[in-house]
């Protein structure tokens, strides 16, 4: 089914929109002013709608402007995508997937997470860490296939997306074996007598974790806050304090640190989630890991 306008009248539109006006549009796209103007003129006969209005000397955009230039915006940074994207699958062998990881996500989870895919003999996987906002901008650009996250995503009439729950972990806390010994003694009354490091909150878990210090009637001692949760841990196996932990990777953190379980964080869970976009085909790998057992 061919779309009800153009996408030249669709591209000059947009050029006249970045560059504000009619004669920068086409000294910019090597062509006549009319010739830019008729483009445009064609384009508003096709959707409907007036997309530009005088403003001074100037043109501005109207209401129904904005959004067509919101949507155009998208169609022409893919269009600048499509012959890298298209030099790479004819030239690199294997399945691509462009995954987001919020940078508040463990890392010893999202290996578990992936662990469906780990072993597809074609994947070739490019994880991009960020901020979680910034990886769903990212994924509504289609610039990723799925982003991995603590939380589900927003709604938002402008962005349709999907949130996946891909289960939900148990909490303990951990320290080395010298405040572990100390912590154990009158735990979790200890929690506030020992130093404690905990995620910043920019992770949906640090909300649960002071609701539960609250239930406690604990005043931790904060001695530090991280956003990257293996930077915690580290400093955690360093002695610097007593650390919350996932208890789907428990046998991977005693592994991994020197540190021993202090007892259960009762009550709260880390939820994990696959987000997508609606409207967007799904890749063979993102489907995989969606099939996955939450339990």
């Amino acid at each position: 089914m061919l779309p009800p306008f153009s996408y030249r009248h669709l591209y000059y539109f947009w050029v006249v929109a970045k560059e504000g006006g009619m004669s920068r549009a086409a000294e910019r796209l090597g062509t006549a002013v009319q010739t830019v103007s008729t483009q445009v003129r064609e384009l508003e006969r096709s959707l409907g709608h007036v997309l530009l209005k005088p403003a001074g000397r100037g043109l501005e955009l109207t209401e129904a402007g904005k959004a067509a230039l919101q949507r155009a915006d998208q169609i022409f940074q893919l269009g600048e995508e499509l012959p890298a994207l298209v030099s790479a699958a004819g030239t690199e062998p294997g399945m691509r997937l462009a995954l987001g990881i919020a940078d508040s996500l463990p890392k010893l989870v999202i290996h578990r997470l992936l662990g469906p895919i780990e072993h597809e003999s074609k994947l070739r996987m490019v994880c991009h860490q960020n901020a979680w906002e910034t990886l769903l901008a990212d994924l509504a650009l289609h610039k990723l296939d799925l982003v991995l996250a603590d939380q589900p995503a927003p709604t938002n009439p402008n962005i349709k997306l999907y949130s996946h729950p891909l289960g939900a972990s148990p909490l303990s806390w951990y320290a080395t074996p010298t405040l572990a010994s100390k912590a154990r003694k009158t735990f979790p009354a200890s929690l506030a007598e020992l130093p404690v490091l905990l995620p910043t909150h920019h992770s949906a878990v640090r909300a649960r974790l002071d609701q539960w210090f609250e239930q406690h009637g604990l005043r931790p001692q904060v001695r530090g806050e991280f956003e990257d949760s293996a930077l915690l841990k580290t400093f955690g196996a360093s002695g610097m304090g007593i650390f919350p932990a996932a208890d789907w990777v428990h046998a991977d953190i005693l592994a991994h640190y020197k540190v021993q379980r202090i007892g259960p964080c009762e009550g709260v869970q880390q939820h994990f989630f696959a987000i997508g976009t609606q409207k967007k085909v799904q890749h063979p790998l993102v489907l995989r890991l969606l099939q996955q057992d939450a339990a």
